[in-house]
């Protein structure tokens, strides 16, 4: 397979498991996801490539939620996120200013 029928292959089975899934206005590149995904994988160990793009995922929804940003907006900011982790490695740096340093 060569890669741009590979990626045909990703975008049309997004949209599949999007329709399927009911999520609606969400046209993410699976390019973005599966850069995160290896990132983090090559940063940690192979396994946390799944775990980074689902918690990607459940964070973009959670924000989209709030109509304060796009779902591709929000996709993108986690995505942003996750890759910034994923250069400290696995035991590298603070994760930043999530919920852990509002003493919640």
């Amino acid at each position: 397979m060569t890669e741009n029928h590979d990626e045909h292959e990703l975008i049309e089975w997004g949209r599949r498991l999007a329709q399927a899934l009911q999520i609606l206005d969400l046209d993410v590149a699976p390019r973005e996801l599966l850069e995160i995904a290896e990132r983090s994988a090559h940063a940690v160990t192979g396994s946390a490539g799944p775990i980074t793009t689902f918690y990607v995922g459940y964070a973009a929804a959670l924000a989209a939620q709030t109509g304060e940003k796009t779902p591709n907006e929000a996709v993108a900011s986690a995505a942003s996120v996750a890759a910034q982790l994923a250069e400290a490695g696995a035991e590298g740096g603070r994760a930043g200013s999530g919920w852990t340093d509002t003493a919640q």
